[in-house]
């Protein structure tokens, strides 16, 4: 109950010692061994400041396995019970002198299959054959993300920084964002945060040549109005 209440009242929680030290290297050797034999894949984003992997477990479906071991599956489903699907995943690899950095934001968007006129679903945009909507505010209040850390986070290598309870007041634009209580949240490697969309998070640069690598996993127990479909669903 300690996490469920700490993501109800703050938005977010960690929680260290969730993969052991074989579990992380293959899960990155996993990653790796796909990336170098597949450098022309258009869900790949390659910068000198971050790698990223869209559709991560569609992409590498065999890490699923090691990344759900039985320590996240007993933390998921103590947390919020069952029910609940991957709506979308990425790999972010940020390198060691990344100047890459995010603003205050939300996650207001999901991804689904197709374009189409539904009541409360709005701000449609495609990518790369990607479909984004931002849905009514119920469905993100209860979806939570999973981000699992391949590598000691801390704020020099862009640990998220969170305004505490964000999440709380619902979908509300970012000059209005009042920063009463900020949290950088540093996570050990092999630690995972879980947290929920509508928290105000953002990343700032890295300064201490040190590599931060993350898998950011999406989950969502709504089905989708008649017609459109989660486009990443497992």
């Amino acid at each position: 109950m300690k996490h469920l209440n700490e993501i109800n009242s703050d938005g977010f929680t960690i929680i260290n010692n969730v993969y052991n030290e074989n579990e992380i290297e293959k899960i990155i050797s996993l990653i790796e061994k796909t990336t170098q034999n597949d450098t022309e894949n258009p869900t790949f984003r390659k910068s000198e400041d971050l790698f990223a992997i869209r559709q991560f477990h569609k992409e590498i479906p065999e890490v699923l396995d090691f990344v759900f071991n039985q320590n996240l599956k007993d933390i998921l489903e103590k947390t919020f019970g069952k029910g609940y699907f991957i709506t979308k995943s990425i790999y972010f690899d940020k390198p060691e002198k990344s100047n890459w950095f995010v603003s205050y934001h939300q996650d207001l968007t999901i991804s689904v299959d197709k374009k189409m006129e539904i009541s409360n679903f709005k701000n449609w945009t495609v990518k790369q054959n990607q479909f984004a909507v931002q849905p009514p505010k119920e469905i993100l209040e209860n979806n939570f993300t999973v981000r699992i850390h391949m590598d000691k986070t801390t704020k020099e290598n862009g640990a998220l920084k969170v305004v505490n309870n964000s999440h709380s007041k619902g979908i509300v634009r970012v000059d209005d964002l009042n920063i009463e209580n900020e949290t950088i949240c540093e996570v050990e490697k092999g630690g995972i945060m879980i947290m929920k969309p509508l928290l105000f998070h953002a990343s700032n640069k890295t300064t201490n040549n040190e590599r931060r690598r993350v898998i950011h996993i999406e989950f969502s127990k709504y089905e989708l109005p008649d017609g459109i479909a989660w486009s990443e669903r497992i």
